[in-house]
């Protein structure tokens, strides 16, 4: 598993399916729905089959071998993808 990417967001949580396709880990919501269902994303470490999770600063999502962390916007943006 890779290191976790750092992720910014403007406000204080995001919905699991959306942060999906902020760290481009996806490209649709429509990709996302049965990714997660599937029980495929992990949310620090625990599956997670809820799209509408609500995910917070220092949260890590994983799917396929690659990690996103939630961070604050002004962390920035190091997307290597």
């Amino acid at each position: 598993m890779s290191q976790p990417i750092d992720v910014a967001i403007r406000d204080e949580s995001i919905r699991l399916g959306q942060f999906l396709k902020l760290a481009n880990l996806v490209e649709t919501g429509a990709e996302a729905k049965p990714l997660v269902a599937g029980g495929a994303v992990l949310v620090n470490g625990e599956v997670e089959t809820r799209r509408g999770r609500q995910l917070v600063r220092g949260d890590v999502v994983t799917l396929g071998g690659l990690s996103a962390r939630v961070a604050d916007e002004s962390a920035g943006d190091d997307l290597p993808w």
